[in-house]
């Protein structure tokens, strides 16, 4: 059985996680926001309260169900808020909530009397909500 994964998420899927997705989970096609709903789950107002948040959040539940059928999975990562209740949905619908684990990895490089300090982050692993 083929298994979707909607991604619900503000950044692109790296080929680490698509390569562990399909392997660990099964997963055989990958469907991301549409670009307005993607702008729109990318920039949620701060200042919403839990209702106008709920509001907010339809037309993206509404694009879940749509697209998401029991046993699919998703990637969920975002706005702490709007994740609990995207995660709730999902589950209210059978679509697994996922997120994905990863490494921080630090950089130093001195240069004088400075030190630039960079961050990488590797995927590890996806966890399941």
């Amino acid at each position: 059985m083929s298994k979707k994964m909607l991604l619900i998420f503000s950044h692109k899927l790296t080929d680490n996680q698509k390569s562990d997705a399909q392997e660990s989970l099964g997963v055989s096609e990958f469907l991301s926001l549409p670009e307005d709903l993607q702008k729109k789950w990318s920039q949620i107002p701060a200042d919403l309260d839990k209702n106008e948040l709920e509001k907010y959040l339809e037309p993206i539940k509404k694009w879940i169900f749509k697209n998401g059928k029991k046993n699919d999975l998703s990637l969920v990562s975002g706005d702490f808020g709007a994740t609990y209740q995207i995660i709730n949905f999902c589950k209210e619908n059978s679509v697994k909530p996922y997120h994905s684990t990863n490494k921080r990895v630090a950089k130093e490089i001195f240069d004088g009397d400075k030190v630039h300090v960079s961050h990488t982050f590797q995927h590890v692993k996806f966890r399941e909500f």
